[in-house]
């Protein structure tokens, strides 16, 4: 990871811990080199996932490491998440790297999980949220006193006043993580949770690029999220794996998560995978 605060505290005994790989202007290139090879020489392959709005000179400085080093066990993965949604999708590879997966298909499989995230915050104002469309009529509005907006980032995008519309959730059984920025308001767990049928929410501090994303830092956070390891298992299980003809790694999907490389035209085609129905994974027959 790329910052600390996107390394949310473990659902269980058996998840590992995520390494910081840390920016330019806190570690030197040898150092950020040394650390790299360390965690190569441990653990075989390193899937780095960063958020799409880094600072350019970091996601530079992560190339730079991979370039340098030459290697193919380096998966360089820039998610377009919110800050919460990024916490929420790394700890699940974090759960997923300790199951019999290949390092390939855990990579790629970060692609496939984050559709299945919904990710979004409340706002009290929707004047600089440039990350979701935004209509004229909702940027007057913000500027009344005491307006507050539920906005959905993620899988599609929608945005509401708070008191004339509801948040269209997931249809599968989820779990709610809370970051609470400065704002004061009970909608996320007193009226988004129970109409969205999530079966616990988890409070965690807020993280410090939220209030850039979101474009104010009174905000409340919040992404449902697959809590079963078991359920992720079966859900990327479910997937056609190919063998990337590039890098001859393992994949899922149409896009090889340690080089980037995609399928060929002929390989690229719709094969039987795993989705969710009201919380139980099923097959697709091809």
């Amino acid at each position: 990871m790329t910052s600390s605060d996107l390394v949310l505290p473990p659902t269980d005994q058996q998840t590992p811990p995520a390494a910081l790989l840390r920016a330019p202007d806190e570690q030197g290139l040898d150092a950020a080199l040394s650390d790299m090879q360390l965690l190569l020489d441990q653990h075989g392959y390193v899937i780095a996932v960063y958020p799409a709005n880094i600072a350019p000179a970091h996601e530079r400085r992560l190339h730079t490491i991979r370039s340098v080093l030459e290697s193919d066990r380096i998966a360089l993965l820039k998610v377009d998440l919110p800050p919460l949604g990024v916490a929420v999708l790394v700890r699940q590879l974090r759960q997923l790297s300790i199951c019999d997966f290949s390092s390939g298909v855990v990579a790629s499989a970060a692609r496939l999980l984050s559709h299945y995230i919904h990710s979004g915050a409340l706002l009290n104002s929707v004047t600089k949220l440039d990350r979701v469309p935004v209509g004229l009529k909702a940027h007057a509005k913000s500027w009344m006193p005491g307006s507050q907006f539920g906005v959905l980032a993620h899988p599609s995008p929608q945005l509401i006043r708070i008191g004339t519309g509801e948040l269209a959730g997931p249809d599968f059984g989820t779990h709610l993580v809370v970051a609470r920025g400065q704002l004061q308001s009970d909608w996320v767990t007193g009226t988004l949770a129970p109409a969205w049928q999530v079966q616990a929410v988890h409070e965690v501090p807020p993280l410090s690029d939220s209030p850039g994303w979101w474009g104010t830092s009174k905000m409340i956070e919040f992404a449902a999220f697959l809590p079963d390891i078991s359920v992720i298992y079966q859900l990327v299980s479910s997937v056609r794996r190919e063998v990337c003809t590039w890098c001859g790694n393992e994949l899922i999907g149409d896009r090889c998560g340690l080089c980037s490389a995609p399928l060929r035209p002929h390989e690229n085609q719709s094969h039987g995978t795993g989705v969710l129905k009201q919380g139980t994974p099923v097959r697709h027959a091809t």
